[in-house]
This record gives structure tokens, sequence and C-alpha cells, in this order.
């Protein structure tokens, strides 16, 4: 039974498991921040191009 008790406290593929997914986790995070603020970034940008637009003057 002891033997069975340590080889478990040795055991730490779990624990690799775990940090794999919070590694995962946190990746998937950063991505997701950094879309949103590549969106934002690019619809005031296009914003700005649509007025810039709108607002020349025709030629005609």
């Amino acid at each position: 039974m002891s033997n069975l008790i340590a080889r478990f406290m040795k055991d730490e593929s779990g624990a690799t498991a775990i940090e794999y997914g919070l590694i995962a986790a946190l990746i998937a995070l950063a991505i997701m921040v950094g879309a949103g603020s590549l969106g934002n970034a690019l619809s005031s940008k296009f914003n700005a191009i649509a007025s810039a637009v709108n607002n020349s003057p025709t030629g005609g």
C-alpha cells in the first residue's frame, strides 16, 4: 500500500497536463485581446477613410 502511495506522489503527469492547459489558456487570452485591439484599430482607420472620402470635393 505504501508503494502505491509513493508511486502516486512521484507521478507528475497530471500536473504537466494542468500546466499545459494553463499555458494554452493564457495564449488564447492573449490572442483574443490582440485581435480585439487590432479590430478596434482597423475600425477607426476605416472610419477615418470613409469620412475623408465622404467629405472630399466631387470635382464636377
